[in-house]
């Protein structure tokens, strides 16, 4: 028998399969515990433990590009005129993908959005391309 450096790949895994073919192999049947039926709810599976995975939830106002001798000219006073109007709703993501859009608004003196239209599923599949 060659060494499996004396050899190609090829070659190791053929001898090494007509080895393998050659010896007795014992096989048994398997038989599988019932399910538990409590684990199981009446209407499908429990997900409860996806309520627990965050999300990244992030509001857009709007963007703009610029120049990076424009950006070190930025200073306190500066303004940046970004793509939408006043008034436009703005783009709510989780996880980067567009979910919904929504308007401003004041909550317990904190900024806040209020959603205004969400995106449907089958509109979000189509944006996923």
């Amino acid at each position: 028998m060659k060494s499996d450096e004396d050899m190609g790949w090829g070659e190791a895994l053929n001898e090494q399969n007509t080895a393998t073919s050659s010896a007795k192999r014992d096989v048994q049947s398997v038989t599988f515990d019932e399910i538990d039926k409590q684990a199981v709810p009446q209407g499908g599976l429990n997900l409860d433990f996806i309520l627990e995975i965050p999300l990244k939830v992030s509001a857009e106002l709007g963007r703009c590009r610029m120049l990076v001798g424009d950006l070190l000219q930025l200073g306190q006073g500066s303004i940046i005129e970004l793509d939408k109007m006043a008034g436009e709703p703005m783009d709510i993501y989780v996880n980067s993908r567009l979910i919904a859009r929504g308007e401003v608004v004041v909550a317990n003196e904190k900024f806040g959005v209020r959603l205004t239209d969400v995106i449907s599923p089958a509109e979000r599949i189509t944006n996923l391309k």
